[in-house]
């Protein structure tokens, strides 16, 4: 009897430690290479030690960051899954497309990570050095110009969209399956501009043409404010992270101390530096409230700027 005992004591610990160093997989919701896979790959490494099991990235692409986002939403909410996404596919893509295969309820936020104002950019052999140069030569051309986007319904997407609005000039929409690939047609001339997080400017040389920001950015102080180019714009692209509804309080509490724990490592901090995006941790309860006002906010702005699917 003794020896039973022993026996089912020996298997019920390594079951349980068996559980606890279940790999977790950290969904991308966009490609490689791109700002939310490169955060991705800054925090997983700190989060892992503290959590105790391997966090493994995964780049779920397409849909302006919808598939992945899906993929987490149906993913069983046993704490082996979560997803780093930008704001795009929570707080717009849900107005953007009726048909959408998520809602936010489907989603247990657990931490905000950065929050950047968003870049217009361009490569240097356009000949583009500000937004007025951009708006004169898409009156100037015929057909207007071509912008990237990330996906439909992305904020790269929404922001130029409404520049193209409120200025009249002509402007065509071109989605890719991420930043990175949307930076390389850029850089390509398949597009003259584009218009995301600002990391990617120093990282490929490119042009700042206008900051959608309050005022100017401390590491890009020669970029004018949209504002200043009397275009009154002002757009910022966050990245959070999240499990899926009815994953464990336990987990998720492990996982949002892991987040705010990553973001305090020096390398995550150098490597956001790098990316131009300042951290900006939110908890649990802060990161839930925060991201119901973004939704609500873009509600607003989609309706009167009148963009829909297909725009």
């Amino acid at each position: 009897m003794r020896f039973l005992l022993a026996l089912l004591l020996t298997a019920a610990v390594a079951t349980g430690t068996a559980r606890a160093q279940a790999p977790i997989t950290l969904v991308v919701n966009f490609g490689a290479g791109g700002s939310a896979d490169r955060m991705a790959r800054l925090v997983a490494p700190v989060m892992a030690e503290a959590l105790g099991a391997p966090v493994v990235v995964k780049n779920t692409t397409g849909a302006a960051g919808a598939i992945g986002a899906q993929e987490v939403a149906r993913a069983r909410p046993d704490g082996t899954t979560l997803l780093l996404t930008t704001s795009g596919p929570m707080v717009i893509q849900p107005h953007f497309r009726p048909d959408l295969p998520y809602r936010l309820a489907d989603f247990a936020p657990v931490c905000l990570l950065g929050d950047a104002p968003v870049m217009m950019m361009a490569a240097p052999a356009s000949g583009l050095r500000n937004a007025a140069d951009l708006v004169a030569r898409a009156r100037a051309t015929r057909g207007g110009i071509d912008y990237g986007s990330a996906g439909p319904g992305s904020i790269p997407h929404i922001v130029m969209a409404a520049l193209a609005l409120r200025t009249g000039a002509p402007m065509t929409h071109v989605p890719f399956r991420g930043s990175a690939e949307a930076i390389i047609a850029l850089l390509r001339g398949d597009v003259s501009v584009y218009a995301d997080l600002p990391g990617g400017m120093r990282a490929n040389n490119l042009v700042g043409l206008g900051v959608m920001a309050e005022a100017r950015m401390a590491e890009f102080p020669e970029v004018p404010t949209l504002r200043e180019q009397g275009f009154d714009l002002v757009h910022s692209i966050w990245a959070g992270l999240y499990a899926p509804a009815a994953t464990p309080p336990a987990f998720l509490a492990r996982a949002e101390a892991a987040c705010e724990r990553a973001l305090r490592a020096p390398a995550t901090v150098e490597g956001f530096a790098r990316l131009s995006t300042p951290i900006t941790y939110r908890g649990q309860q802060d990161f839930a409230a925060f991201q119901q006002a973004e939704f609500t906010s873009y509600r607003a702005i989609l309706q009167a700027a009148g963009i829909r699917p297909g725009d």
